[in-house]
């Protein structure tokens, strides 16, 4: 999180200006190519990815190359299979950047996320800019306290089974987020879906979709520290095995709006994706052994005694190595009068934990009601969306149209 004032905000083409507790803003995404009352939550329909539907195999075929359906979705775009397979995933340039809808495609490269390559993966502060903005203050409570990030107890499979850690590739260099396992409705137990920020999936207004996104849950299961890990085992390193995103929807707010620095695109900074193993065939949930509802009820803060931030922080003092978390009580932030407020915490996590999962407790259950997607470039509290109809429109379509697959 690297952003001494953020820029503009964007709604719908309309300029708006943040709003930070009557200061300038100093808003970045923590993760990249990496009023009176609390508002509820909204938006549009949700832009979903189509993927490619190429049956029960997302890898690479028996001849080693990608499998027909996966091939021909690239040929649809003028893109070819054989180049992308050796390397061709590595150019971004701009008019062969998927970006749309029906353009989503993640081929599985098996091998490709070897543990080095993992720890490897930069923090957003190698790919954020400084922009400056004036501030204007909108429905917003006074900056929370700051919050020291604990580190999760370990192993993290037993104390925090459904979290884990994003990669994917952007025009940067090979990037991470943090993510949690969620429940799918409609295939109780089976579920494949991982909830994240939606700036982990895709660029924003100038750019597509990244590439070669993989999820790894309980990422370095036992903590072990940088030099521990250099004679790890893989499955010390990947417990549970790497999964990687064969679907994927975010926002069309995102999508139209969203950015690197800044608040645009923020209040709808969410992203689902469905997952496949690259090895085996057991859902990610029975994989795991757990995954976490989503309230999608937008709760006034107010009415919260208290919500936790959960991921996998990797600019400096962290190294992305090892999960944290953060609780406190919610307060509002809001970038426009004209949008959904966005819930606010004390925390000191840094870029790495975008897409982490904010969680609270209904009736002794523990649920999924938010992600991180902004913070300040003092990392002294994160802001995530509330998660409202649009937010569950992407979730309850992903579930129906991709669950199965």
């Amino acid at each position: 999180m690297r952003s001494t004032r953020a820029p503009f905000a964007r709604s719908r083409g309309r300029r708006v200006a943040l709003a930070a507790t009557g200061l300038a803003a100093t808003l970045a995404l923590t993760a990249t190519a990496c009023g009176p009352s609390d508002d509820k939550a909204g938006g549009s329909n949700a832009a979903a990815s189509k993927g490619t539907d190429s049956g029960s195999d997302s890898g690479s075929g028996s001849d080693g190359k990608l499998p027909g359906g996966l091939a021909d979705k690239l040929r649809e775009h003028g893109i070819d299979p054989d180049t992308w397979e050796n390397g061709g995933w590595k150019n971004f340039d701009k008019d062969k950047w998927l970006r749309e809808a029906s353009e989503f495609v993640n081929p599985v490269i098996e091998g490709l996320w070897k543990p080095e390559r993992m720890k490897d993966a930069k923090d957003p502060n190698k790919t954020i800019a400084s922009k400056d903005a004036a501030a204007d203050q909108g429905a917003t409570d006074p900056e929370p306290t700051p919050v020291r990030a604990k580190p999760e107890k370990t192993p993290y499979h037993e104390n925090a089974a459904p979290v884990g850690k994003i990669f994917f590739d952007a025009p940067g260099g090979s990037m991470v987020c943090s993510g949690t396992v969620v429940k799918d409705p409609r295939h109780p137990g089976k579920s494949n879906l991982v909830w994240t920020a939606g700036h982990c999936v895709h660029a924003g207004k100038n750019g597509g979709w990244y590439r070669n996104i993989a999820f790894v849950p309980s990422y370095n299961d036992l903590g072990k520290s940088e030099a521990e890990l250099g004679n790890a085992a893989p499955q010390e390193i990947a417990p549970y095995g790497q999964y990687w995103a064969d679907w994927v929807s975010t926002s069309n707010e995102w999508i139209d709006n969203g950015g690197p620095t800044g608040g645009a695109g923020a209040t709808y900074d969410y992203a689902v994706m469905h997952v496949k193993p690259e090895q085996g065939g057991k859902s990610l949930e029975e994989t795991v052994g757990n995954a976490l509802d989503v309230d999608f009820s937008a709760p006034a803060t107010r009415s919260v005694s208290s919500m936790g931030a959960w991921g996998y922080p990797a600019a400096p003092p962290y190294n992305g190595l090892m999960m944290h978390k953060c609780v406190d009580k919610p307060g509002r932030l809001s970038l426009s009068p004209s949008l959904p407020t966005m819930y606010r915490i004390g925390c000191t996590m840094t870029g790495g934990s975008s897409g982490g999962g904010w969680f609270r407790m209904v009736n002794g259950k523990t649920k999924l009601v938010s992600n991180t997607s902004i913070g300040p470039a003092e990392n002294t509290w994160l802001a995530g969306p509330q998660l409202g109809q649009g937010a569950e429109q992407v979730y309850d379509m992903m579930s129906e149209k991709y669950g199965s697959r």
